[in-house]
Formats: C-alpha cells, structure tokens, sequence
C-alpha cells in the first residue's frame, strides 16, 4: 500500500542544486520541494533542460530575495562545436547550416578575445521572452520570426579551456541576461564557420559555486533532518548587501511599523539587510536574528524594503507610533 505524503510544512532556507540534465528548472525546483514536503518555493533563473550545474532554489521566507539572484552575474564552462549552425542555436535543434572549419587555435583565440567588455546580444527566438504575451519560443515552434532587439549584456572574460577538433570548450564570466547559444553562435559567425552549443554547465552565481551543491540524487538520499540541515538561512542571498545591526528598543520599534531615526551621518543607502535583536520571553535572553531589507533615507530614516514575515508584528497604536531613536 503507497503510504500518502504528509501534509506541506513550512520550510525556510536555501538549496544550491546541481541541476541534472533533460529537466527544466520548474521539474527540479518541483521534486526538491516535493522531497522538503515545502509549502512554497521558487528558482532563482532558468536553465534551459539542455544546462545542467548551479540553480538556487528558495523556499519559504527566502523566496521573498530571490528577486535579487536574476539580477546577479553568472559563470558557464560551455563547450561549442564549430562548422554546424542549428535552428536553437544548440544539439537540441536541426542542422541549418554546414561549413568547413579552417580556423587555427591561433584564430580561435583572437575570436573569443573580441567578445570579451560590453557587447550586443540579439535575444534568440527559442527563449522564454515575452512578445504579446506569449514566449518567444511558442512562435518559433510554429516557424514565426519575430524581430528582436539587440539588448546590451557584458563579458567580464572568457578562458580557452581546450579545443579538441571541431569542439572548443569556454569558461565564460558574464552579467545577467548573457545568453551563451548566442555568444557561441557569433564566435562561430566570426570565424566563418558557425557553430551551437553541445554542452552547457553553470558554475557559480551571486558568490554561489557549483561545488557546493547537491544533486538531486544526493538530496533524496538524504533525512528529512539531514535536508533540512542542508539549507542555507534566507540571508545568505543578501550577503553582498551592507549590514546594520539594531538594539532590542529599535527592533522592537521597526518590527512593529515604526521608522527609526538614525541620523543624516549614515547618508543615503539605498539597500542594507537588517539584524535585530529579539528578547526570548522564556528565558529574557536576547538573539540576534536577520530582519529583511532596509533603506536609509535623506532625513536619516530607517525605512523596510522587505522584511521576515516571522518578525513583524501588529502595528502600535496611535499612542506608541513614533519614531524610535
């Protein structure tokens, strides 16, 4: 008899996946919060089926900065195979185009050079961008070629890993929205040769690095204790952010929808994550405890951007509301 899975629960924290090839990101933020018996969860980017490595996945309270993981830099070791254009731009596409390669390593090198610094990308048609609604993807399907605009996206470096024949295999740093079929299709363009994607795997992202993740195979090996365990505290995707650490009066005051003035002296900041520090009423002991998100104004307030659900209370009432200082 199939014993039924037990009820969602609500789980916090972060899993860094090595994301398996032939599944979608959506499959594989599915089965981790399957496995967590989580009762909300998010990914932080897409990778397409044919991209394996680093996907961060949110669950709980720190799906509410997963925002901020779309918007960071991303890393890719990518091998190309040169000579044949298809129509993704990838080996999951139809062959379009074959030309002889000539190319020497020598002419290889120079190639990927130029597309190091601040460059042009034409957004391909098999990707999920929107164009009246509908995914750029669903029309290419149907033979439908929608005009795109070039969007400018920045190749911080590329290493040449190795050339073997006709495949030649990159480490790529570039900035969000960086797509790497396009980047592998106009070096091919370069050399005279074209060329698509035969493999694809992210390696770090927002300070994350692939060797600290999990498969799925070795997440479902895992207890529940031991998954548990295995996720970072929602903060960790905010690390980059300036901090601020609040006494138990400010905590208190701001957890409860109070600004708190802090002075003109700290100047404008326009993100800092926040720590308070939280009274245990069993013990009267204190903890510091990550808040969420804060900004400082001009005036020298201190302002929520977004903040732990787990941490805010009821307003006061209009006798308490005031600033704290």
């Amino acid at each position: 008899m199939t014993q039924r899975r037990s009820n969602k629960r609500k789980v916090d924290g972060v899993l860094l996946l090595d994301k398996p090839y032939g599944i979608s990101s959506n499959q594989a933020l599915q089965k981790a919060r399957w496995l967590l018996s989580a009762e909300k969860g998010g990914h932080t980017g897409v990778l397409d089926p044919l991209a394996t490595g680093l996907l961060p996945l949110c669950f709980g309270e720190a799906t509410k900065f997963a925002q901020r993981m779309l918007d960071a830099d991303k890393r890719y070791v990518t091998t190309m195979k040169l000579g044949v254009r298809t129509t993704t731009g990838d080996i999951e596409g139809e062959p379009l185009q074959t030309r002889p390669v000539t190319a020497t390593p020598a002419d290889i090198e120079r190639a990927v050079a130029r597309f190091v610094g601040d460059i042009q990308q034409v957004p391909p048609m098999y990707s999920a961008l929107k164009h009246e609604g509908r995914a750029l993807y669903d029309y290419a399907r149907q033979g439908i070629e929608i005009e795109r605009v070039a969007r400018p996206v920045t190749i911080y470096g590329i290493d040449l890993l190795g050339i073997d024949g006709d495949l030649v295999t990159l480490d790529v740093r570039c900035s969000k929205g960086t797509y790497i079929r396009v980047l592998a299709e106009d070096i091919g363009e370069l050399l005279g040769c074209g060329a698509h994607l035969t493999a694809l795997r992210r390696t770090a992202t927002a300070g994350f690095r692939l060797e600290d993740a999990l498969t799925l195979e070795a997440f479902e090996a895992l207890s529940v204790a031991e998954r548990d365990a295995s996720l970072l505290p929602a903060d960790a995707l905010v690390q980059d952010l300036p901090l601020l650490h609040l006494d138990v009066a400010q905590t208190d005051a701001f957890t409860h929808g109070m600004s708190v003035l802090l002075g003109r002296e700290h100047g404008i900041i326009p993100l800092l994550r926040l720590y308070g520090q939280i009274v245990n009423p069993a013990d009267g002991l204190t903890r510091s405890e990550f808040l969420g998100l804060g900004e400082l104004t001009d005036d020298g307030k201190l302002q929520p951007r977004r903040l732990l659900s787990t941490v805010v209370h009821d307003p006061p009432s209009a006798s308490r509301k005031q600033e704290a200082c």
